[in-house]
Parts: structure tokens; C-alpha cells; sequence
């Protein structure tokens, strides 16, 4: 049953735990069918199948990304009218985030479809996967109406301080993906483009329970007057939704030019590499879940007017995420391997060579996790606090690290320059955060003390 949780009274690290652990375990989830698609398609049907679904990985999030940061914008709007009580802005911004993201739809699907072959063309995937990709994305770029649909209503949900329906939804799309899975690829072999369907029909399903949960509450029961364009809403929601899709943008374009520089290295790099970045997924779950409470903790307590409850909430999220992450590292180094080797079945000489790529690259990210932990607390924190153009500039600063590191390192210590351009982009992007924080905390903090 959907619920609204108030995030500006009680302890803040009791209620941020509370409301990222079910995120915490909808990206568990989450990451479990991402793993369970990785097993299946590597040791179904091969490395190439394998390569081509992991290789599609940033250009999949450079569309979806876009989708997710505007979506996210939205849900601030709607944490802040939240945390200051005012239900009839919160209805009033549901309606006009609805406007804009049919808007978005058409949009983003056109575009999408349009240039996915140049582009891939452009990144050089190896021959071996290049058509297998491309079948890959056009099933996941169809289901455009529906990603938008699923992110917008989660960031509703997220809004009003329910993470516990985004969770049921990650519970019963994740299973029916991992059974569509078996069956479309397995069972009936239908490789990439079974795969593909999978997560597309999961997707529908995430939809449709976040939509009944929605409807159910009666602050989001909108009329016809929330609906009808509003000038002053709409320019509010995109100076919101606008910089984050543009930094998701920005930091997505940085992953492409590194998955050409990866591509350039080889099939067998190409594999390996692409199959340790399926794990990341699962070392960032729980910095992500903490970064997404400490967004909504910040927008409702901005909302309600208490700066200094915002600053004990970040101040905790950030020990706790640090220990996690030095935690995850250490995991990493003891049983990464033996992970990844999950992942892979073909002619033992090939999955050697893949193997050793794979596991050099797991552990250097693991390395760096921390900086990623940071990252994503204080870019939630200053997003919530209503400063998007920070996290904006930092995603430029990622994607500036990454482009860089991916194309001079390489030519004076080879693969290496590759495995180290990630960490340099998540502590380049984490160290401008951390000094954006403090500086907008001062400057809200002070234009408070002269009211």
C-alpha cells in the first residue's frame, strides 16, 4: 500500500536508512538481473552474445540516462512543495511534469532510433557483436513511453518519501525478467533479441504497479486546472529536470568515447572489460539507495525551511557510505574472481585471456569506490537543495577526467590507462561536489540569517 513518510522530524539517520533500504534492495534486485542476463547470455550463447549486451551498456544509458535525469528533476519539485506542506503545488507539479514528459517521449525516441546506427558505426564495435547490439537497442530504445513512465512515477513516489512501492515494483519485474530470460533465450533461443524482450516486458510491469500506487494516493489526485500548461511550473521543472539530464548526458558521452577507446583494444579486451563493468552495478547499489534518501532528506527539509537538519543528515550519510564502500573493496579483492568467472563459458584459451582483463579491471575500480560513495551523497544533497548546476559542472569534470585518461593513458601504460580513467572521473567529480555543498549551505545559511 502506498505511504508519504515526512523526512523533516525524527532522526535523520534512522529515516535516511529507512527510506534507502528498499532502494538499497530494488537495486539489489535490480543488479541480480543484470548479473542473472549476464549468466545467462554469456554461458548460453558465448562471448559475443555477452560482449554485445554489456558493450551496449553506456550508449543504453546515455538515452536512458537522459530520460532518468529529468524524471529526477520532477521528483525534486515535488519533495520540496512536500516538505513545505503545500499538497496543491505538489498536484500542481505532477500535472506538469506529465506535459513535459510526453513532450520528452516523442523526443527522445525519435532521436534514439534515428541515430543509433551511426553511432555505432562511430564507437567501432568489434564485427563480432555490432549487429547483435544494434537488435539489442532498438527493442530497448522502443520501450522509451515506458522508462519515461516508470522514472517519472518513482520520482513522484520518491517525492513524498515512499520508497517501499518502487520496491514491490523492482520485485515483481525483476522476476519476471529473470523468467523471461530463461525462456527467450534458453528455452527458446532466441539470443540478444530474447533478452532484450525480457527487459522490456519487465519494464511494463514496474510501470503499471508504480501507476496503481499513484493513483492511490489521494495528493496526487489531479484535475484538469493541474493539467493545463502553467508557464511559471513548467520553466521551474526544467531549470530542475534540464542540468541533471545534461549532466547524465555529459558523463555518458565520456563513457562512449572510453568504450570506443576499450572497443579499439580488442575483442577479447572489449569482453573482458565489459564483463567486470557488469559488476559495478552491484558495488554502487548501496551509494546510490543512500545518495537517493539524502536527496529527498535534503529537498523536504529545504522545503520546511531547516538548513541544519540538512547538514547532519549529509554529514552521516557520508561516514556510512565511506564504510560500506572500503568494505565492498575489500569483498572485491578476496572473491572478485571467482565472481566474474560466473559469467563466462567458451574455449577455455578465450575465457583465460577474458579473465584476466576482467578481474585487473574489477579491482582497480573497487579501489575507487569511496570517491563514487562521496560522488553520489553529495551531488543527491545539493540536487535536493535545489543547486543542479554544480552536479551539472561536476558531470563535465567526469566526462573531461574520463575522456582524457582514456586517451593519453593508454599510450604511455597501455590497458592500464583504461582501468584508471573510471576512478580519476569519480574523484575529479567528487572533489567539486564536496566544495559545491559547502558553498551553497553557506550561502543558503546566510541569506536565511538575514531574513
Amino acid at each position: 500500500m502506498a505511504s508519504t513518510r515526512d523526512m523533516t522530524t525524527g532522526s535523520p539517520m534512522r529515516l535516511i536508512l529507512a527510506f534507502a533500504l528498499p532502494i538499497a534492495a530494488g537495486n539489489l534486485l535490480q543488479q541480480l538481473y543484470n548479473v542473472v542476463d549476464a549468466l545467462v547470455i554469456g554461458r548460453g550463447e558465448g562471448v559475443a552474445a555477452l560482449a554485445a549486451v554489456s558493450g551496449s551498456g553506456w550508449l543504453d544509458w546515455t538515452v536512458l540516462s537522459v530520460i532518468m535525469g529529468f524524471a529526477q528533476g520532477f521528483g525534486i519539485q515535488i519533495a520540496q512543495a512536500f516538505g513545505a506542506g503545500d499538497h496543491g503545488q505538489v498536484k500542481r507539479a505532477a500535472g506538469q511534469s506529465i506535459l513535459l514528459s510526453l513532450v520528452l517521449v516523442l523526443l527522445i525516441g525519435t532521436l534514439s532510433q534515428v541515430f543509433l546506427s551511426p553511432i555505432l558505426s562511430l564507437l567501432q564495435f568489434p564485427e563480432e557483436t555490432l549487429s547483435l547490439t544494434q537488435t539489442y537497442l532498438r527493442i530497448i530504445f522502443a520501450a522509451i513511453p515506458v522508462i519515461m513512465g516508470m522514472n517519472l512515477l518513482s520520482g513522484f513516489l520518491y517525492g513524498v518519501g515512499d520508497s517501499r512501492t518502487p520496491l514491490l515494483a523492482l520485485i515483481g519485474s525483476t522476476t519476471m525478467n529473470i523468467l523471461l530470460d530463461w525462456l527467450l533465450v534458453i528455452v527458446f533461443p532466441l539470443s540478444v533479441t530474447g533478452a532484450a524482450l525480457a527487459t522490456v516486458a519487465s519494464q511494463c510491469m514496474s510501470c503499471g504497479i508504480c501507476l496503481l500506487a499513484v493513483c492511490r494516493l489521494p495528493i496526487f489526485h489531479i484535475g484538469k486546472q493541474d493539467l493545463a500548461p502553467d508557464r511559471s511550473m513548467l520553466a521551474r521543472l526544467l531549470r530542475l529536470g534540464t542540468p541533471i539530464a545534461l549532466q547524465n548526458f555529459i558523463i555518458s558521452v565520456g563513457g562512449l568515447v572510453l568504450q570506443r577507446v576499450v572497443n579499439g583494444f580488442g575483442f577479447l579486451f572489449m569482453a573482458g572489460y565489459n564483463a567486470a563493468a557488469r559488476l559495478q552495478g552491484m558495488l554502487e547499489l548501496f551509494g546510490t539507495a543512500i545518495g537517493n534518501a539524502m536527496g529527498t532528506f535534503a529537498g523536504q527539509n529545504y522545503g520546511a525551511g531547516n538548513l541544519k537538519r540538512v547538514r547532519q543528515g549529509l554529514r552521516q550519510s557520508a561516514f556510512l557510505t565511506v564504510g560500506i564502500a572500503l568494505l565492498l573493496t575489500l569483498i572485491v579483492f578476496l572473491f572478485g574472481q571467482s565472481l566474474l568467472s560466473l559469467f563466462v563459458q567458451d574455449d577455455p584459451a578465450v575465457v583465460d585471456a577474458v579473465m584476466v582483463y576482467a578481474v585487473r579491471f574489477l579491482r582497480i575500480m573497487a579501489s575507487g569506490l569511496f570517491f563514487l560513495y562521496l560522488l553520489f551523497v553529495y551531488r543527491s544533497t545539493l540536487q535536493g537543495l535545489g543547486d543542479t548546476l554544480i552536479p551539472m559542472v561536476s558531470g563535465m569534470v567526469e566526462m573531461a577526467m574520463r575522456i582524457l585518461c582514456a586517451l593519453l593513458l593508454p599510450a604511455l601504460i597501455g590497458e592500464w590507462g583504461v582501468y584508471l580513467a573510471e576512478i580519476a572521473a569519480w574523484s575529479g567529480a567528487a572533489i567539486l561536489l564536496i566544495i559545491g555543498y559547502y558553498r551553497r549551505i553557506h550561502l543558503l545559511e546566510t541569506a536565511s540569517n538575514h531574513e
